[in-house]
């Protein structure tokens, strides 16, 4: 019998059709609202998490009401970055609203942790996701500076900075000049996002469960298929 593995920080989004030649160029005029928005909601991202440090560390939960807050601002910045310079994906406006929205083609849900342990609570989001920084911080920007201010990386990953800004300017130029954006650089662009929002979820304390260190492409969120182990061989057939 198969299993089925999927990280609990699922990542999705579904390209537009057809997206304007020229309207990146004005983007970032558009998104000025968000990021006004988002400054506030990032400040109550970081009092509540705190908070939710203390509650994980004395009780190992993870305070739901928290929980459905910190995933929203999660969310809407995913939504921001998608539409802005950290994809480009679509020209659809994102929604003010921290909630998902089915008809939005960005999509960030993660799975609620019934139990978390009280002593990685101490360590990971610092410690343990060091490397993992590392790897954000050359996709996204910032570097390794940020191994102690999750929400610093994550707030950078709105902006054009690291591989993914260079890569996100080449596609938006060829788009420009072909009307076309290219399948295998849109590919890589959301591997990019996807493994720095499961960072963002692992250093944000809402799982226990490291972070692959595997660049999964494209706008759907990859199910790993591990087939079933085969019988030890027993004693008559190891003769």
């Amino acid at each position: 019998m198969t299993t089925s593995l999927v990280y609990p920080v699922h990542v999705n989004a579904a390209a537009d059709p057809q997206s304007s030649r020229w309207l990146w160029l004005v983007k970032w005029v558009l998104v000025i609202p968000h990021y006004v928005v988002l400054l506030f909601l990032w400040l109550g991202f970081m009092i509540s998490s705190v908070v939710a440090f203390f509650a994980i560390l004395f009780t190992g939960r993870y305070p739901r009401g928290i929980f459905n807050y910190n995933v929203g601002v999660l969310r809407w910045s995913w939504r921001v970055t998608y539409y802005a310079y950290g994809a480009l994906g679509t020209d659809q406006y994102p929604p003010f609203t921290l909630a998902e929205v089915e008809d939005y083609p960005a999509h960030l849900t993660v799975d609620y942790p019934e139990q978390l342990s009280r002593g990685l609570v101490l360590v990971k989001w610092w410690l343990l996701a060091i490397p993992h920084y590392i790897v954000v911080g050359v996709f996204v920007g910032g570097g390794a500076w940020a191994a102690d201010r999750s929400d610093n990386w994550q707030w950078n990953l709105g902006s054009s900075g690291g591989l993914v800004g260079i890569l996100v300017i080449i596609a938006a130029v060829i788009l420009a000049f072909t009307g076309a954006y290219p399948r295998p650089l849109y590919d890589l662009i959301l591997g990019m996002n996807r493994w720095a929002l499961r960072v963002a979820g692992y250093a944000a304390l809402m799982t226990d469960e490291y972070p692959p260190f595997r660049l999964d492409q494209g706008g759907a969120d990859p199910v790993l298929v591990v087939p079933p182990l085969s019988d030890a061989p027993g004693p008559e057939s190891a003769r």
